[in-house]
C-alpha cells in the first residue's frame, strides 16, 4: 500500500463541479488501495480578492493579518472537498495547518516551513481516512497563522510528501504534463514522460509556469518524485525525477523564455576593486533580484560598463537606487524593458558539445542579434530584443530536435 500525496491548483477546485471531480479522482486513487493526502488550492481567483480587499482596507497592513485572510481561500477548499469525498463514500477529514502542525519560521506572506507534525496524519492514513489539506499555509512559534507565498500549496505537498516518504506527489493543473516549450508558442512542442529536478527547476525559474521553484528544489534536495498531470483528461503526465532515472538524456530538454526582464546599462563606471560589489549591495540592500551580469573594460581599462538584468517590474526602483548613489559614479544609466531572455535546457549539455554554436548560429540565421549571454552546466541563456522571442523559441525549438513528428 503506497502513500501518495495529490495537489490540486486553483483552476481545478474553481466551482463545485470541479471539486467534485476532484473528489472522483481521489476516490479512483483510494480504488486502488494507495492512502491519500490532498493538498487543495483556494478557488481561481479567491486569493486575488482577499489580497485585494486587505489592500482596499489598508495600503500598510499588518502583515499577521493579511495571512490570516488570504489563508481563508484554502480553509474553504478544503472542507468542501471533504464534504464532496464523504459525500460519494469516501472517508475523509479536513485540516488546516495549524492543527497538523506545520511550523514556520515568522516571515509573514513568505514563510519557510521549518517542522512538520507528521504522526496524526500518518495515523489517519493508515485508518483509511484521505487527509484533505489546506495548502499555502503555516503556522509560526507565537501560534501566528502564516502563508509560504504565491505557489505555495506546491511546496506545501511536496512538503510533506517528503515527511511522510510519499511515493510520489502528484501535482494536478490545467496543462497535460511538462513540455519541450509553451504550446501556446510552438505548436510542436511535445510533452516529456520524464525530466530531471535540475532541468524542471532550470525550466521554472526561467519562465515555465508548470511548477513553483521552491518547491521543485524541495523534491530535488528530499528526492520526492513529482507527477504533473492535468486535472481534466486520464492521460499520464511528466515524472520529475533524479538523473539516475533516465537512461536516455536528450542533449536538450526544453526552451524557454521569460518576458518579465528589464536590462540596465552602466556606462562608464570607474574601473576599481569594489565599484561592481557597491553597485550589487545597493541593488540586494532594495530586495532587487539581479541575473545576467556581464562587465566590459574600455581600450585604457580605466572605466568599465557594467549590464545585468532585473525584474520588469523592479526596474524603477533599480533606477532610482542607482541614480541616487553616492558612491557609485558612471557616465550614463541606460534601461531596457523591451527585451526577453531565451534559454536552451538539457543536462545531456555537460556530455555534449556544440550546444552553445548550434544556439548561436540558428538565432544569427533570423537575424537576431544576442545583447547579453549567461550559461551553467545544463543551461545557456541569452537576451534579445522582445519582438524576435516567437521566432527565437520556435527556431531554437526546431534547431534541436524537439518538434515533434
Amino acid at each position: 500500500m503506497a502513500r501518495i500525496v495529490m495537489k490540486f491548483g486553483g483552476t481545478s477546485v474553481a466551482d463545485l463541479d470541479r471539486i467534485r471531480n476532484v473528489a472522483r479522482r481521489v476516490q479512483k486513487e483510494t480504488a486502488l488501495g494507495n492512502q491519500v493526502c490532498v493538498f487543495v488550492s483556494a478557488m481561481a481567483g479567491t486569493t486575488d480578492q482577499l489580497v485585494g480587499w486587505v489592500e482596499q482596507m489598508s495600503p500598510l497592513h499588518d502583515a499577521r493579518e493579511y495571512d490570516t485572510v488570504v489563508s481563508a481561500g484554502e480553509q474553504i477548499t478544503s472542507g468542501l472537498l471533504a464534504i464532496a469525498l464523504q459525500d460519494i463514500g469516501v472517508p475523509a477529514r479536513s485540516w488546516l495547518a495549524w492543527q497538523i502542525p506545520f511550523k514556520t519560521n515568522k516571515v509573514h506572506s513568505a514563510a519557510r516551513i521549518e517542522d512538520i507534525g507528521v504522526d496524526e496524519i500518518i495515523q489517519r492514513m493508515d485508518d483509511g481516512i484521505v487527509c484533505v489539506m489546506a495548502g499555502f499555509q503555516g503556522i509560526s512559534d507565537d501560534n501566528r497563522i502564516t502563508t509560504l507565498g504565491r505557489g505555495g500549496t506546491d511546496t506545501s505537498a511536496v512538503a510533506l510528501a517528503a515527511a511522510i516518504g510519499a511515493e510520489r506527489c502528484d501535482i494536478y493543473t490545467d496543462v497535460e504534463g511538462v513540455y519541450t516549450s509553451d504550446p501556446r508558442i510552438v505548436p510542436q512542442a511535445r510533452k516529456l514522460d520524464k525530466i530531471t529536478y535540475e532541468e524542471m527547476l532550470e525550466m521554472a525559474s526561467l519562465g515555465a509556469k508548470v511548477l513553483q521553484t521552491r518547491s521543485v528544489a524541495m523534491a530535488m534536495n528530499h528526492k520526492v518524485r513529482v507527477q504533473v498531470l492535468s486535472s481534466f483528461t486520464d492521460k499520464p503526465g511528466t515524472m520529475v525525477v533524479d538523473e539516475d532515472e533516465i537512461v536516455e538524456k536528450q542533449v536538450v530538454s526544453g526552451i524557454a523564455y521569460a518576458k518579465d526582464e528589464a536590462q540596465v546599462i552602466l556606462v562608464g563606471v570607474k574601473n576599481k576593486p569594489g565599484i561592481a560589489s557597491n553597485v550589487f549591495s545597493l541593488l540586494a540592500d532594495g530586495n532587487i533580484n539581479v541575473d545576467m551580469i556581464i562587465q566590459n573594460e574600455t581600450e585604457d581599462g580605466k572605466k568599465t560598463d557594467i549590464t545585468f538584468t532585473v525584474p520588469e517590474n523592479d526596474l524603477d526602483k533599480a533606477e532610482k537606487i542607482l541614480n541616487s548613489a553616492g558612491n557609485i559614479e558612471f557616465d550614463n544609466l541606460i534601461t531596457d524593458p523591451n527585451v526577453v531572455k531565451i534559454s536552451v535546457i538539457g543536462v545531456g549539455m555537460r556530455s555534449h558539445a556544440g550546444v552553445a554554436a548550434t544556439m548561436f548560429k540558428t538565432l544569427a540565421d533570423k537575424g537576431i542579434n544576442i545583447q547579453v549571454i549567461s550559461t551553467s552546466e545544463i543551461k545557456i541563456s541569452v537576451l534579445i530584443e522582445a519582438d524576435y522571442a516567437e521566432l527565437a523559441v520556435r527556431a531554437l525549438h526546431t534547431a534541436y530536435g524537439l518538434d515533434s513528428e
